[in-house]
């Protein structure tokens, strides 16, 4: 256990804010900088679930991951003192808002700092999965014996010609966007919050059903809500073009991960790309036996200083609400 407090105002009260996984050392070392605050800050891993309850008792903030679960016994555990929940992520899917809302402690989160890092992995998981990178780069590990031949690894050019649909036109979405035009794809959409036919930066909003059927590519951008759980499930993936991929950089619970299984074995789907998953961190087998998928451990926002942006906003949200102030990303608990 490491505790960093600040001395250099002794006239001024400490407020303890409990850190529950290391942030990044750029972050880490700013903590020393704050008067009249105490960190208490965690290790690398995830805190056990009594540590967690443990440390935060007594204090008036805490900065937590996607990892802690932040619910009733947790702010019981925490005491009337603590006034802010900072999530180091733009979802907040481990946080019971109720809950929050009932304790009267604000919850914030890092939106904005990581739409161009998220972007980049969605179009890195677009490539590999269309030029079949991963596979060709295993073929050549496991020692196979090759010579090239115009059908060996042929995959989906990701240039004019091809369909990129996504499901969820917000920031991330449009990042993701301005990047397949780059590429001269034709990109559509489907947004709640944008009329069918209308265009934004050359992207046509269409309906969900006219984009499952003429995407080549579907990738995901939406929060994981009741309404969006299990939105790619059995009827929506049929519904997509035969031999399209899928990609979900968003929440795992978002995809019926036994449907998608069953449409790649089918061969309806070419192959998937994903970062989240529906038992985080636990992987289903079934999809890491798939050669047809690609996988990484949630790491769409794995920039140096994408990472450093998330951190420092997390902090930033904690100080000002500790000062009296509104917190710059708040997110709505009531």
């Amino acid at each position: 256990m490491t505790t960093r407090a600040n001395n250099l105002d002794a006239m001024k009260p400490t407020k303890s804010v409990y850190v529950a996984r290391l942030l990044t050392d750029s972050v880490t070392r700013e903590l020393d900088s704050h008067a009249g605050l105490a960190f208490d800050v965690g290790q690398e891993a995830p805190p056990a679930r009594a540590e967690l309850l443990e440390r935060v008792a007594g204090k008036d903030a805490a900065i937590v991951t996607l990892t802690e679960r932040i619910d009733e016994e947790f702010f019981a555990a925490a005491g009337p003192g603590l006034k802010v929940v900072a999530n180091v992520a733009v979802g907040f899917d481990n946080i019971d808002l109720a809950a929050a809302a009932r304790h009267g402690v604000t919850i914030t989160n890092t939106p904005g700092v990581l739409d161009g890092a998220t972007a980049d992995h969605t179009f890195a998981l677009i490539l590999a999965l269309g030029r079949r990178i991963v596979e060709a780069d295993r073929f050549i590990r496991e020692g196979n014996q090759w010579v090239w031949g115009p059908r060996m690894f042929v995959g989906l050019d990701i240039s004019a010609g091809t369909t990129l649909g996504i499901i969820g036109l917000g920031r991330i979405g449009l990042a993701v966007a301005r990047r397949a035009r780059a590429f001269d794809m034709r990109v559509i959409a489907t947004d709640a919050t944008r009329p069918l036919g209308s265009t934004v930066e050359g992207v046509e909003i269409v309906s969900q059903e006219e984009l499952l059927a003429a995407s080549d590519v579907v990738t995901l951008h939406v929060p994981l809500l009741p309404s969006t759980r299990h939105l790619i499930n059995r009827e929506t993936l049929a519904a997509m073009k035969p031999g399209a991929y899928l990609v979900n950089c968003a929440r795992g619970g978002i995809v019926d991960e036994r449907a998608l299984i069953e449409a790649i074995d089918s061969g309806h789907l070419r192959g998937a790309a994903i970062d989240t998953f529906e038992g985080e961190p636990q992987v289903n087998p079934e999809l890491i036996a798939r050669p047809q998928v690609v996988l990484t451990p949630h790491t769409a926002s794995a920039g140096e200083a994408t990472r450093d942006r998330m951190c420092r906003l997390a902090v930033d949200n904690v100080l000002a609400v500790l000062a009296g102030r509104e917190p710059l990303t708040p997110v709505k608990t009531a």
